[in-house]
C-alpha cells in the first residue's frame, strides 16, 4: 500500500481516538451515572433504573417547565436569525455602498463573549438606570419602558430578544459566503428571461442556498437547545423560574449535589440534541444531489 494513502488514516484514527476518549467515553459514564442515585449526600451510589428519566419526562416538579422554555428559545431564536439573517445576508450581497462596514458592524455582536454581552445587557435593561428606559423617557416614551428582566410576563422575551441581537450578524455571514459562492451564470440566464428580484431570490438565491442554510439552521437548533451563558448572565433563570431552562437547572442541580438528576437532563437533552440534528439534516438535505 501506498504510505501517502496510509499516512492520512493515521491521523483520521488519532482524531478519533481523541475524540472518544474526552467526549464519547464522558458522554456514556455520564448516561450510565443517570440510571443510578448518585448525589453529594449518598454514601453509596445505587442502580434505580429509568426513575430519574421518568422523573424529567413525567413534568413532575417545575421540569414541563424547563423543558418547554428551552424548546421554546430554541424555535423563536432559530427561525428569527435564520430569517433575519437571510434579508440582510442578500441586502448585504447587492452593490450598496459601505457594504463591507455594514458587513463588519452587523458581525461585530457575534464576536462579543457571550457572558459579557449578558452582562451588558443586564445593566442597560435595568429598570430604573438602564439606558434603554433612560433613553425612553427622555423622548418623552416613559410609557413603554419596562421592568425587562424582572417582570415574569416579558422577561423571556427580553433574553430572546437578546439572544437574536448577538446571533444575527453571525448568521448572516455564513449566508453571504454562501450567496458570494452562487456562480452568476445563473443570475445571468434568469435575468435573460426577465426575472425581478423576488424571482432571483426564490428560483436561484434560496435553492442554491440550501445546504447553507441547513448548517446554519441545525446549529442554531443545537445552540438553542444547550443554551446556558445567556440565561445565566441576564437572569439567571429568574424571576422565579420564568426564564430557567434545561442546562441552568443542571448547573443548580449540580450545585446542590443532585448529580444524579443533573446528568439525567444533560443525558436527555444530549439524546434530544443527536435525534434533532439527524433529521433536520435528513429534511433540508433530501434532494441534495450526490456527485
Amino acid at each position: 500500500m501506498n504510505k501517502a494513502k496510509v499516512y492520512p488514516w493515521y491521523f483520521a484514527a488519532g482524531a478519533m481516538l481523541i475524540y472518544t476518549l474526552f467526549s464519547v467515553v464522558p458522554g456514556l459514564v455520564g448516561i450510565g451515572y443517570s440510571f443510578t442515585d448518585w448525589s453529594a449526600y449518598a454514601k453509596e451510589l445505587h442502580f434505580v433504573g429509568l426513575k430519574n428519566f421518568t422523573t424529567v419526562l413525567s413534568g413532575q416538579g417545575d421540569y414541563l417547565r424547563y423543558i418547554t422554555n428551552t424548546l421554546l428559545f430554541t424555535l423563536v431564536t432559530t427561525v428569527s436569525k435564520t430569517v433575519l439573517g437571510l434579508l440582510f445576508a442578500v441586502a448585504l450581497s447587492e452593490g450598496i455602498k459601505f457594504k463591507n462596514f455594514h458587513r463588519g458592524l452587523m458581525y461585530l455582536p457575534s464576536v462579543l463573549p457571550i457572558l459579557v454581552t449578558g452582562l451588558t445587557f443586564t445593566s442597560i435593561l435595568n429598570p430604573k438606570v438602564g439606558f434603554l428606559n433612560t433613553f425612553l423617557r427622555a423622548i418623552g416614551l416613559g410609557g413603554l419602558a419596562q421592568k425587562w428582566l424582572v417582570d415574569p410576563k416579558i422577561a423571556f422575551g427580553s433574553v430572546m430578544a437578546v439572544d437574536i441581537w448577538r446571533g444575527t450578524g453571525y448568521i448572516m455571514t455564513m449566508l453571504i459566503v454562501g450567496i458570494l459562492a452562487i456562480p452568476k451564470v445563473y443570475y445571468e440566464a434568469v435575468a435573460v428571461d426577465g426575472a425581478n428580484a423576488w424571482q432571483r431570490f426564490r428560483y436561484v438565491t434560496l435553492p442554491m442556498l440550501r445546504q447553507t442554510l441547513a448548517v446554519t439552521i441545525v446549529l442554531n437548533v443545537i445552540y438553542g437547545l444547550k443554551v446556558f451563558d445567556m440565561i445565566y448572565a441576564l437572569t439567571n433563570g429568574g424571576p422565579g423560574h420564568r426564564t430557567e431552562v434545561m442546562y441552568t437547572a443542571v448547573f443548580k442541580m449540580m450545585s446542590k449535589g443532585l448529580y444524579a438528576e443533573g446528568t439525567t437532563i444533560s443525558s436527555i437533552m444530549f439524546i434530544f440534541m443527536v435525534i434533532i440534528g439527524y433529521f433536520m439534516v435528513k429534511i433540508l438535505t433530501k434532494d441534495e444531489v450526490v456527485e
